[in-house]
């Protein structure tokens, strides 16, 4: 087969990625100056942020908010008024046209950094959980979010969160579950959202060496009502986002997590991050089947794409 010079490669086309297969994750966190390792968003910035995406071709965001104030409840969580809410609004505000994604958790607004919350023994209250995740995705509805992103992989929260949308009216909200393997990936996230387990494991988080499980889950995601399914850490999940494709009827979005954005970006002499890595993984998620990437990235690969 004949070498061709880049002027017929680049005739022939391909999969090539664009700003619009991309999701710019938005860590947004309450105005203080704390260090933390994955950069961060206070909610005043956040209009201006997702109006650079926008301009740039991004037309999607995915938003973490936590607590300040946390409890054994997580009773923040579903407040009209918490950092989610306001963040929500704020984007929305500021760009109408742009898709706002949530994390639907307790993680970010218990005292434990578990993904459930507890009974009087301290063991897992798998009801009072799924209700709490009910709640809390009606609340990031009313402020506006388009989908929200049920977290724990508990089984039957998809199911509750579908309920809870569909009976106060918010049918045509979308909800994209998050299907996430156990890595050492996530520990840049965990650190500056303080999301840390106490326990050390996230229950229902999936072994690398059993993907069979991960289509099983994911199967019966989409049997509760999942309109799409996020898949995590993104270049973990290629095998099973290949399976998927042909397995289940909806939409899949790999989720490129904190420990990806870290490990595989370079710092050049001016400072900024050279996104090469990151373009070149993603192209293969979109070869492999991804309807769209959720990426701490985004804002600088659109960059780097517009002057390519």
């Amino acid at each position: 087969m004949p070498v061709h010079r880049l002027a017929v490669r680049n005739f022939l086309g391909g999969s090539s990625l664009t700003s619009a297969d991309l999701a710019m994750t938005l860590l947004v966190r309450e105005d203080d100056n704390k260090p933390r390792p994955m950069p961060t968003l206070t909610v005043r910035e956040v209009g201006g942020a997702v109006k650079a995406l926008e301009s740039l071709g991004v037309k999607s965001v995915k938003i973490f908010a936590g607590s300040r104030v946390r409890d054994a409840r997580a009773s923040q969580s579903a407040s009209p008024t918490n950092l989610m809410a306001r963040a929500i609004e704020a984007a929305k505000r500021a760009a109408p046209g742009v898709l706002v994604m949530t994390e639907t958790c307790v993680c970010s607004h218990n005292d434990t950094g578990e993904c459930w919350l507890a009974d009087k023994h301290g063991r897992m209250d798998r009801e009072e959980t799924i209700e709490a995740l009910g709640v809390q995705a009606v609340m990031q509805a009313k402020a506006g979010a388009d989908i929200v992103g049920p977290a724990a992989m508990i089984p039957g929260s998809v199911r509750r969160v579908r309920h809870e949308l569909d009976a106060t009216g918010h049918r045509s909200v979308g909800i994209m579950p998050h299907l996430i393997f156990e890595s050492s990936l996530y520990e840049g996230y965990r650190a500056t959202m303080g999301a840390t387990p106490r326990s050390g494991t996230r229950a229902f988080q999936i072994s690398p060496g059993h993907p069979e499980q991960a289509v099983h889950v994911a199967q019966q995601m989409v049997d509760e009502g999942a309109d799409m399914i996020l898949t995590e850490p993104a270049l973990h999940t290629v095998d099973t986002l290949v399976q998927l494709k042909d397995k289940v009827p909806v939409p899949l979005v790999p989720f490129s997590v904190s420990g990806e954005y870290l490990r595989l970006t370079d710092r050049r002499d001016d400072g900024e991050r050279d996104m090469t890595g990151l373009i070149e993984a993603y192209t293969v998620l979109k070869r492999a089947g991804a309807t769209r990437v959720i990426t701490y990235g985004a804002l600088e690969i659109a960059r780097q794409l517009k002057g390519s």
